[in-house]
């Protein structure tokens, strides 16, 4: 009754369902391990964020490159201030502002770019208030280098001298002539007249809509090799009642063709009718 399964046809879908189905799994899978790579993110932000606020200042070499886990925390660094910079569209509060960005020229001559504080308004050197001079010793959270386009960050070129849209070493490195760090610190106190700007989480260290579609996507995964299951066991249960149904001869015939009736005989045709033949009289010469 089986033996339908050896037909090329069926070799086809038997292929197809043994490699359809480790597939699935295979990416239902890949899909939580991003999702719980994500809840161990968040988690490992958090307690980044909370030993920040007990954790002492280190300093500065010891805290790069940035990671998950230095990400926020506190770090100290000693220099002399240099060129200022100011980055445009930032809110903080609900309003919009800007950052007043300081670049810190430490030893070795790498400069680290310190957010001294924030103002609301567009964008105006003449209201930034000017750096320190002589060598200052500062602390803040410790951030990663950020990516135009990405977490608010704006990516419109075209700004004013003086001004960034990034805080960051390959934005930085065309307006400074030093080096930058990757990496930057948002002061705990700000200068005079400006409000400190709070550390924000890691990229990609949140519970967001991205991480709850991964969870999403794992449900779909397993649900379509659930369903590649189901449509193989229809298809061999259809099978196997047509398979039946001819062995015990319950398979509908053939419809016969219809026989084309007859045309009648006539006298235009030159057959007689009903078998009689005319006879007329007989002429004598």
């Amino acid at each position: 009754m089986y033996r339908f399964l050896l037909t090329p046809r069926w070799w086809g879908i038997n292929v197809f369902v043994l490699l359809a189905i480790p597939f699935c799994v295979f990416m239902g899978s890949w899909q939580l391990g991003r999702f719980e790579d994500r809840v161990q993110d968040h988690r490992t932000a958090d307690a980044a964020a909370s030993a920040a606020r007990t954790d002492p200042a280190r300093p500065l070499a010891s805290m790069l490159p940035v990671t998950m886990q230095t990400s926020g925390r506190q770090t100290t660094a000693t220099g002399r201030y240099d060129k200022q910079l100011l980055v445009p569209g930032r809110e903080l509060d609900g309003r919009s502002g800007f950052y007043v960005l300081t670049m810190l020229r430490v030893d070795g001559g790498k400069a680290l770019p310190v957010v001294r504080g924030w103002l609301p308004g567009t964008a105006d050197a003449a209201k930034a208030p000017a750096a320190p001079t002589g060598e200052v010793t500062v602390t803040g959270a410790l951030q990663a280098s950020e990516s135009p386009g990405s977490n608010g960050v704006s990516a419109v070129g075209g700004l004013p001298p003086g001004q960034t849209a990034a805080i960051s070493a390959s934005s930085l490195v065309n307006l400074v002539p030093y080096t930058p760090y990757e990496a930057w610190i948002t002061l705990d106190k700000a200068d005079a007249g400006m409000k400190a700007v709070p550390p924000s989480a890691p990229a990609n260290s949140g519970l967001d809509l991205k991480a709850f579609q991964n969870l999403g996507y794992t449900g779909e995964w397993f649900v379509f090799a659930g369903f590649v299951v189901f449509m193989w066991f229809r298809l061999l249960r259809r099978e196997v009642e047509f398979v039946r149904d001819a062995e015990l001869g319950l398979l509908p015939d053939a419809q016969e063709t219809p026989a084309t009736p007859e045309t009648p005989a006539g006298p235009e045709n030159g057959s007689e009718e009903s078998g009689v033949t005319a006879v007329g009289p007989s002429t004598t010469a």
